[in-house]
């Protein structure tokens, strides 16, 4: 088995908040990340696939096929958006990077041939990611 990882990145807002949660609830969990104005990130994506190398192509799948999927998939739908207004898994899920890559797993999920969705890292800044592996 070999691992195979395609990167991606979108630019998206969003802001943090839970409506079962006072204002001041909000602010005090979420700080500056609660301004129901939003606030952007330019997110990089890694789809991680696994599979056995094709004896033909070389491939454990085809690189052009994954990096349409991801396109359509993720990039189309969340680039240039407003999370919490614009894409529908969140609105009722507040977008952390956590549920983001949650959501992109659920929409890759099965969607790759010849090869197992692996593992989705969604980084928000260089220096916070979150890596999702699928319920295990």
């Amino acid at each position: 088995m070999i691992f195979l990882t395609r990167k991606a990145e979108f630019s998206s807002a969003h802001f943090y908040w839970n409506e079962a949660w006072s204002p001041e609830e909000n602010q005090r969990i979420f700080g500056k990340c609660a301004n129901r104005n939003g606030h952007g990130h330019n997110y990089t994506l890694e789809v991680t696939v696994a599979g056995s190398v094709d004896a033909t192509s070389g491939f454990v799948v085809d690189l052009k096929e994954l990096k349409d999927i991801v396109e359509r998939e993720v990039v189309s739908v969340y680039d240039h958006r407003h999370l919490n207004l614009e894409v529908p898994e969140f609105k009722t899920a507040i977008p952390t990077t956590e549920n983001i890559a949650i959501a992109i797993w659920q929409r890759l999920h099965n969607k790759i041939p010849h090869a197992k969705l692996h593992r989705v890292r969604v980084y928000e800044m260089p220096d916070l990611f979150a890596d999702y592996y699928g319920e295990r």
